[in-house]
């Protein structure tokens, strides 16, 4: 599914690893990285420039993950994957910070789990 997203997106792909880690470690990341000190999802680091073919790593905190599937009430399989996602979006040029920014990069991470989870049935 992740190709296929990235094709989608009009990105080709040559490695994208998916690192899971504790809170602490994430958060430990978050702030020798990115000078962030809270805890976090995600956290993408992207190797390759954005006219080359996508190579990065993907940290996720699993123990977050777990917590916001609670509060979100979702599966944890739905949140891992809309995270996922997410991290993927930004490694195809999509950013969060402003407000249209998130709202499309929801919509995106919903077009994207509905794709997903339609292929199951």
């Amino acid at each position: 599914m992740l190709l296929h997203l990235c094709q989608k997106e009009g990105k080709e792909v040559h490695e994208i690893r998916v690192i899971f880690c504790d809170k602490k470690m994430l958060r430990s990341i978050n702030r020798q990285f990115l000078q962030h000190d809270y805890d976090t999802d995600i956290i993408t680091f992207p190797f390759s420039s954005t006219d080359e073919p996508i190579e990065a790593e993907l940290y996720i905190s699993f123990p977050k993950i777990k917590e916001q599937a609670k509060e979100w009430q979702c599966s944890i399989k739905e949140e891992l994957h809309r995270i996922i996602f997410h991290g993927v979006l930004h490694l195809c040029g999509y950013k969060d910070k402003k407000k249209k920014e998130i709202a499309l990069m929801r919509e995106k991470e919903r077009q994207y789990l509905a794709l997903y989870f339609k292929s199951f049935r």
